[in-house]
This record gives structure tokens, sequence and C-alpha cells, in this order.
């Protein structure tokens, strides 16, 4: 019985070793301060040093190799916690502010909502405003889906409709430098701070389906107006806390849907972790979210406003020209 258990012990201790000594290699990779000479260096000797430990489990001297490991590890991590997102930076323009909200009542007055023109994805007249919105004529909810890397990458954005009319557009994004990109695996090494946008869907719709060329669906949730304000009131508190603590953004653990799905959660909607909330579509309309009254294939559908977006031309009338033909709950605007 002792060598089948050892042997397992063994097993465990080479993932475990394999799994830290590739965390710990891009972790100095992308992070540590130095030339990119120095963090290709220091990743690959961690790299090595961890290939060197695994061939040292099969040996007299594990205990010694799996404690120096340990030794090494820890010194990473306690580096690694240490890393604090910035509060200042040479943003890119689209990023450059952070949405902030005071609330006198049921009055909520936004500063810094974005309003770019858009000419190109490229060219564009910035422009950010303060806004004020009546919560008392706050009557739905909307999530728009961006697929920008095939069928099942999407960018989450929450779109709160007015009785008046307006809308307003939440997007969780990368606040990435001035002509810097966005790069899932360095954001999961603490190489992006996080940033909340409110924005006219003009802007950050319209930039999307308009100017990227991404698969920008629409879907009109069933949303009652008070678990509206609700969330919309959730979206405001986070804001405000990044703004005076920033964050990292993180493509696994705090992106545009994790973040979203905790928001869901403390707007009282019991969302369990679960593999469909990389496709929410299916999984809202498995909740009822959605218009259940017609068929799923008939909402995928409509969803797709890219013929309708370019139509209109990002005109003063967008935001109703994409919703033309898209089924509705009753109530919605």
């Amino acid at each position: 019985m002792v060598r089948p258990v050892r042997a397992i012990v063994i097993a465990v201790l080479v993932l475990l070793v394999a799994f830290a000594s590739a965390w710990s290699s891009l972790a100095l990779w992308y992070r540590l301060p130095l030339p990119e000479v120095g963090r290709q260096a220091s990743a690959i000797l961690f790299g090595l040093f961890g290939a060197w430990v695994i061939v040292a489990l099969f040996g007299r001297r594990r205990f010694r190799a799996v404690l120096a490991f340990a030794a090494a590890f820890v010194l990473v991590f306690v580096w690694w916690s240490t890393i604090e997102p910035p509060a200042n930076g040479a943003w890119a323009p689209d990023v450059a502010r952070q949405v902030t909200g005071e609330f006198d009542g049921d009055l909520l007055t936004l500063t810094n909502v974005r309003d770019f023109e858009w000419r190109s994805a490229t060219d564009f007249t910035e422009r950010w405003t303060t806004r004020s919105y009546d919560l008392n004529k706050l009557k739905s909810v909307d999530m728009f889906m961006s697929y920008w890397a095939g069928p099942t990458i999407a960018h989450v954005i929450m779109s709160f409709g007015f009785d008046d009319g307006r809308y307003l557009a939440w997007s969780i994004e990368v606040r990435r430098l001035s002509g810097g990109s966005f790069s899932p695996l360095a954001d999961l090494f603490k190489n992006s701070p996080l940033v909340i946008l409110a924005a006219d869907e003009r802007d950050v719709i319209g930039l999307r389906s308009n100017f990227r060329g991404e698969d920008v669906q629409i879907y009109r949730l069933r949303a009652t107006p008070g678990a509206a304000r609700l969330l919309l009131r959730e979206y405001v508190s986070d804001a405000n806390a990044l703004a005076a603590t920033p964050a990292f953004y993180n493509s696994l653990t705090t992106n545009c849907t994790t973040t979203i799905v905790k928001m869901m959660r403390v707007a009282g909607d019991a969302v369990p972790t679960d593999w469909r909330l990389v496709v929410l579509p299916e999984y809202a309309y498995d909740r009822g979210a959605l218009d259940i009254s017609v068929p799923l294939s008939q909402l995928r559908s409509a969803a797709h406003i890219a013929a309708r977006a370019h139509d209109d031309g990002v005109s003063p009338n967008f935001s109703q020209a994409i919703r033309v033909g898209v089924p509705s709950p009753l109530g919605a605007l």
C-alpha cells in the first residue's frame, strides 16, 4: 500500500509544482520591474527550477527540493501581493475617465459619461458629459453581447432605458495605456486596471457594431422597474468604489461577465456558478429573464443589430433603430 500512496502523492506534487512554476514564470515575465531581457531571464530560470524540482521528486532529494521550491514560490507570491493597480497613467482616451455618480433621492447625477463621436475605430471626437437621470422614469434593462473573437467570446454591456427615450449603457473594460492593446493572457497577471464606463449607446455600441465590425446582439430583459433601479444603483456603487480604490482587470475573475453576475446577485438574482455564464443568452432564457413567449432561436435571429446599425449610421435615433423588430417582454420600452 505504501508504494501506491507514494505514487499518488508524487503525482499530486508534480501537478502542483508544474502549475506553480508556470504561474510564477508568467508573473515574473509580465510584472517584474526589469527590462525585457531581465524579465525573460527570470521567467526562464524559474521555469527551469520548477523542472528540476519535478525531476527531484522521483529521487532521494525530493523533500529538500519541495522545501526549496516552496520557499521560492512564497517569495514570488509575497512580491506579487505588493503589486497595486495605478491610479493614474497615460490611458487611452476612450478609457481615460472613470464615471462616478451621486444620488439626491431618486435623482442620479453622473459625471464623466462618455459620448464620443466616432468616424472610424481610431478617428473620433472626445466628449465627456455630466448627466442626470430620474430613477422613477427607469423602465427597462437590455443586455448587449458584442462578439469580438468568434461565437464564444463576447463583451457584455448592460443598458438602462428611460421613458423619455434615453438609454444609458454600462461597459466594464480594460483600462489600457495609450497605444496599448487587450491581451487576455497578460490581463491574468495584473497587467491593466479595471474601468467602469457609462456611455451613450451611439458611442459604446455604435463603435463596436459600425466601426470595429463586431457581431453585436441585443436581448431585452424581463426586469421590473424596481429591479432595474436596484441594478443601476449597484453599478453606480461599484463605479464610485473603483474611482476611490483602483482594481486590476482579470480575464477570468474580474471581467465584464463576472462583474455583471456579481451585480445581479446583489440585486437579488441568485445566479449560480455555471458554465453557461459564458453564453448568457441561453442562461438568461432558461431563467425566464428574456421573452420566453417566443423561441430562443427567434430571439437570436432578431438580436443581430449590424444591418440596422449600419443603415442608421449612428444617428441621434440610433437606440430606437437598433431595437426595431427585437422581441420585447411586456412593459419594456
